[in-house]
């Protein structure tokens, strides 16, 4: 489980490469509309995301971090050039 805010979820989907959403839903064989729901805070039960109200958009508790897991791989390996 991870506890994060919706401002740093945007952040990390703001900094991924054009095509990662796809990318993203390849590696888990699901629809890439549902990596786009689960960055615009329309979590699924399947992930356990849920956003109680806080500071910076929320706090959101993702249960299933796959999806968010693969997002940081990707957005370190175009930060680091890689």
């Amino acid at each position: 489980m991870i506890r994060t805010t919706f401002n740093r979820l945007r952040e990390v989907k703001d900094s991924l490469p054009h095509g990662s959403m796809d990318v993203i839903a390849n590696e888990l064989g699901i629809a890439s509309d549902e990596v786009r729901a689960f960055f615009n805070g329309e979590g699924t039960t399947e992930t356990g995301y849920h956003i109680e109200p806080g500071p910076d958009g929320g706090i959101v508790i993702i249960n299933d971090t796959r999806i968010l897991d693969i997002a940081l791989r990707l957005a370190w390996i175009k930060d680091n050039g890689l």
